[in-house]
């Protein structure tokens, strides 16, 4: 099960200083321009061996000041229905407010565990101001410095109380296989026809499907779940809260799953929101297989094909070796070769070198290629092996592991794709030092 915590509260309170410190991201997001990308407000974040995901639902906020208020308590509404935890920061100097009220009241009445976290408590003078927030009625309140990191420790120690450690994965359990995508791209149109019956409901609306709904696929000598992230959605007007409300969904999809099949509008291109999902995927380490579908609306001549393709190679830089799937799910073409690509990626993904093979491999490739010196050090690998992870990971064992450069990572990365077939899956490469 993934861990989903998402900070709520008023524009400027520190959201996004506290959600770069829980990912250990360096770039600041305080960006109050529409439309920044909406990778920046979702993260992964570690404390004690438990894993989660940050949501800084203050990015989602979009519009003028006038509506900011209105856009906040929809968005701590959205977050009590699907986070695990809350955490509702305030501004410790500038005091409680009347909305600061209105969101504690909203959480109070939910059953979901949140934590009042007063901000900008940093220096000895301030330290008191904390306590003025007591008139909310709740007894736990953690003041904490976002900028400094003082008191986030003591915050997250509670927040993990709420988490499930990722463990006991049997290998023997089937493949978990997620449809994503944006809205209204056709995914539970593709499901439909892949079971042969309409098994979901499915509408021209944007954001029908509400709930993850997961489908055991035994056609045509498969045996896998399906599962479709987009059902019914409570909200009334979904145009709304789409866009946040389908971050939320795919990231939990997302993490929940194996292979993820990105499903993109050809007839719209690949667009920003396209590329923002398949970076969430390949940052869970999933295995992808794109797919264009609506293929038989695009005017095509004999170099569409290609030149399609290029494009979203283009986009999907640096990590390329995906397959990309151009579909018509109305005519029903090319789409037993998605689930098809989707079951070699997931092999691509369990695939296992003997430590043995890769020395074999590729030591003759470092020494034929060496690491380029760094600040006159000579950089020596002696050792490669494969890690147990769910996905490929490999360890290269040297004597300066701090001096290898990101190129030559990415080379080390090639000639692995190159010798062994790890298309579609992400790949992480470690130095050690020996």
């Amino acid at each position: 099960m993934s861990n989903i915590l998402s900070l709520v509260g008023r524009p400027n309170v520190g959201k996004s200083t506290l959600f770069n410190r829980l990912t250990q991201t360096k770039e600041a997001i305080v960006d109050s321009v529409s439309g920044v990308t909406r990778d920046r407000n979702y993260g992964k974040a570690d404390w004690c061996g438990y894993e989660f995901s940050v949501i800084d639902t203050g990015g989602y906020v979009v519009g003028s000041d006038d509506i900011f208020e209105s856009e906040i308590r929809k968005q701590a509404a959205l977050a009590i229905d699907e986070s695990d935890v809350i955490v509702l920061l305030v501004d410790g100097r500038e005091g409680l407010t009347p909305l600061d009220e209105e969101v504690a009241m909203m959480l109070r009445k939910s059953k979901k565990p949140f934590y009042l976290a007063v901000n900008k408590i940093d220096s000895p003078s301030n330290f008191l101001d904390y306590t003025e927030f007591y008139a909310l009625g709740f007894e736990n309140i953690y003041p904490i410095s976002a900028v400094s990191g003082s008191g986030t420790g003591e915050l997250l120690d509670e927040v993990v109380k709420h988490f499930s450690k990722e463990e006991n994965v049997q290998l023997e359990e089937l493949p978990k296989i997620t449809i994503v995508g944006k809205p209204n791209v056709g995914k539970s149109s593709i499901i439909n026809t892949f079971l042969g019956y309409e098994r979901h409901i499915v509408t021209p609306i944007a954001g029908t499907t509400r709930d993850s709904i997961y489908t055991r696929y035994t056609g045509f000598g498969f045996d896998f779940y399906l599962i479709d992230t987009a059902g019914l959605r409570k909200k009334k007007k979904v145009e709304e809260d789409l866009e946040f409300y389908s971050v939320m969904r795919t990231i939990r999809a997302i993490e929940n799953s194996d292979v993820c099949i990105l499903m993109c509008d050809a007839s719209q291109g690949f667009d920003a929101q396209d590329l923002n999902i398949f970076s969430l995927a390949a940052r869970n380490r999933k295995g992808i297989v794109v797919v264009m579908n609506k293929w038989d609306l695009v005017e095509k001549d004999n170099k569409t094909h290609k030149q399609y393709e290029e494009m979203v190679r283009q986009r999907i830089a640096p990590f390329t070796d995906v397959p990309i799937i151009f579909t018509s799910v109305i005519n029903k073409q090319r789409i037993y070769k998605v689930l098809e690509t989707a079951i070699e990626v997931h092999k691509n993904r369990s695939r296992k070198i003997s430590t043995s093979e890769l020395n074999d491999v590729m030591l003759p490739i470092i020494n034929q290629t060496p690491p380029p010196m760094n600040k006159d050090k000579v950089i020596r690998i002696k050792y490669v092996t494969q890690l147990k992870t769910s996905f490929p990971a490999f360890a290269f064992f040297c004597n300066l592991p701090q001096y290898v450069k990101d190129s030559y990572k990415r080379f080390l990365e090639n000639q692995i794709r190159e010798k062994w077939n790890y298309s579609g899956v992400p790949m992480e490469i470690y130095f050690r030092r020996k």
